[in-house]
């Protein structure tokens, strides 16, 4: 009897199992639930320019994130990051170029930016305004742009 205890407890188990392993997919194929997606839209060590990036600022870590809404036909004026950052462009073309000349780029949307440091360059719109998400790895009290003139 007790054998036969043991192994319907032990078949039992077998099967919660094997339904615990095969519901998801179950489920997916049924049009259940999706599973997350995590995607890689940027890994660098390096800013648009080809320059690398050298450290983050000293002092206490302070993250950033701003949304920019640049209009169409503007110009942004000549500046400089302290730190890291990346823009993500939500919608419109951004086109970038650096002060010295050298380094031009055009982001569409769903594009990403990793940005110079320490280096003039300016954003400037075409004929719809940009939207844009931009992540800055600073410290605190440090600004997250000044402008060169």
């Amino acid at each position: 009897m007790r054998l036969v205890r043991r192994t319907a407890i032990a078949l039992t188990l077998v099967l919660i199992t094997a339904r615990a392993l095969t519901a998801p997919a179950a489920a997916a194929a049924a049009g259940g639930p999706e599973k997350p997606v995590s995607t890689v839209l940027l890994k660098t060590e390096r800013s648009w320019d080809g320059k690398l990036y050298k450290s983050y600022p000293a002092g206490r870590p302070q993250l950033t994130v701003l949304k920019i809404v640049i209009p169409a036909h503007t110009t942004l004026p000549w500046h400089m990051h302290p730190m890291p950052n990346v823009g993500y462009v939500l919608s419109g073309n951004l086109h970038v170029e650096s002060r010295d000349g050298h380094h031009q780029t055009t982001l569409h949307a769903g594009d990403v930016l990793p940005e110079m440091v320490g280096s003039a360059h300016r954003g400037y719109t075409d004929n719809a305004p940009v939207k844009l998400i931009v992540f800055y790895a600073g410290a605190k009290g440090l600004p997250t742009a000044t402008t060169v003139h």
